[in-house]
């Protein structure tokens, strides 16, 4: 084989891996669901017949004790109890407008394309919130728009430099999509039928008692739910509303404490006609804890009247 077809075979390999079956597949019982790497702040994306499950990457050695977080990671399941790793598909290198910290984030699929919206540290300071795209829920990702959608000179209600973090985006029935996001005030605003430009102005959210950070935005039978983290160690509160314009109509904590870890960060699906938890622990021992986190998934139920079930976190997970 001479030099320019090995170039070109390796050049197709790259292009298609993504594609290929070849990563890690394992079935594990219990809590926390992986345990060879630290995952934290998970967000599931139901596509086709799989769960596609994306998390940070906690990274920091046992002697440090604050965020060192540089990728994310994927994992897919056909029946949420065996899960296959596959190779990080987006680094926080891929938006050359950002310096680091590769926090939370959510993968959204529309017309066949897959938008991941994340939370990095911007070059010029302050959190932000930028977008990835790829033709596969498995990547390869870049960047979409070569700058950030979200930036801190753009949100004013709080005025430090974190609180554009954690987006969470859904797109209504009506197929318009919506992005929320925030740190002690929470924000939303509309997208683009395009899913790279904000159509309209950002508003800040009423009424969200002691709101924190992690916002997580779905609908069940017309029902609007934003889950979120609450007071510092964090549980996970939520608001109903019939409107996801508002009024929200606060309904309690949904999530306790969870484990050894100060934040508390969540994704909710529905699989398979069963609904879904997924948050992280610091359970992993002996090194887990608040910047060396786990995920978990447990069963979440709703009550007749729309509401939900307070999570029973469990060591024995899903069955």
């Amino acid at each position: 084989m001479n030099v320019l077809t090995l170039r070109t075979v390796l050049l197709i390999l790259a292009i298609l891996a993504p594609h290929f079956s070849y990563s890690q597949s394992t079935v594990k019982e219990g809590n926390p669901i992986i345990t060879d790497k630290f995952t934290a702040d998970p967000a599931a994306m139901v596509y086709k017949d799989s769960v596609y499950l994306y998390t940070g990457h906690d990274e920091a050695p046992d002697s440090k004790n604050y965020y060192e977080m540089k990728e994310w990671l994927v994992y897919s399941s056909a029946d949420m109890l065996s899960w296959k790793a596959h190779p990080s598909p987006l680094h926080v290198n891929a938006f050359q407008w950002a310096k680091g910290d590769a926090w939370a984030s959510q993968v959204i699929e529309r017309k066949g394309k897959f938008y991941w919206y994340v939370a990095v540290e911007h070059n010029n300071g302050g959190k932000a919130i930028g977008i990835a795209v790829a033709d596969h829920p498995l990547g390869p990702f870049k960047d979409a728009i070569g700058k950030a959608l979200i930036r801190n000179d753009m949100t004013t209600s709080s005025k430090i430099s974190w609180d554009d973090i954690d987006p969470s985006v859904i797109i209504d029935d009506d197929g318009q999509a919506y992005l929320f996001w925030g740190n002690t005030a929470c924000y939303y605003a509309k997208l683009k039928e395009n899913m790279l430009e904000l159509d309209g102005p950002i508003h800040t959210i009423q009424g969200l008692p002691k709101f924190t950070e992690a916002p997580w935005i779905h609908k069940r039978k017309g029902w609007y739910y934003l889950s979120y983290a609450v007071e510092f160690p964090e549980k996970i509160a939520y608001s109903m509303s019939k409107n996801i314009n508002g009024p929200w109509t606060y309904k309690g904590i949904l999530n306790e404490i969870a484990g050894n870890s100060n934040t508390n960060h969540q994704s909710i699906i529905q699989f398979k006609g069963k609904d879904y938890f997924i948050y992280h622990n610091g359970a992993i021992n002996p090194n887990g804890g608040s910047y060396r986190r786990s995920v978990c998934i447990d069963r979440l139920y709703y009550n007749k009247d729309g509401s939900m079930k307070k999570i029973i976190m469990t060591t024995e997970g899903i069955k």
